[in-house]
């Protein structure tokens, strides 16, 4: 993998979780709207609007990068529209991360899979 698809895949990875959390504190803020007279919706809306937005953008390089399949690419959009998608989403890119060093790695020692 060469550095401009790990750095698209970091860059998503490190927005899916704050897009996640904006999205459930809006959830909140909607509920307390029409619950109380608290009303935070504009602020979240707009801070979880710029997230989910930076997401996307992210998720297109990384997907334009990684040439995905279609099936793993809208996995990663949906994961984006749930409420804790995103948490999902952070895993799993650090799990493939994770797993393209450990491969990155026996490459250079010569280790071959049997």
């Amino acid at each position: 993998m060469d550095i401009k698809t790990a750095t698209a895949l970091r860059r998503l990875r490190l927005v899916s979780a704050p897009e996640a959390v904006s999205f459930l504190i809006l959830l909140v803020c909607s509920v307390l709207k029409r619950t109380t007279d608290f009303n935070a919706v504009p602020v979240m809306g707009a801070v979880h609007g710029v997230l989910f937005v930076l997401y996307v953008i992210f998720w297109a390089d990384a997907w334009n990068r990684t040439k995905w399949p279609l099936k793993t690419a809208a996995l990663y959009f949906v994961l984006s529209v749930l409420p804790t998608g995103g948490f999902f989403a952070e895993r799993k890119l650090k799990r493939a991360a994770e797993d393209e060093v450990i491969a990155a790695r026996a490459r250079k020692e010569g280790v071959v899979n049997a």
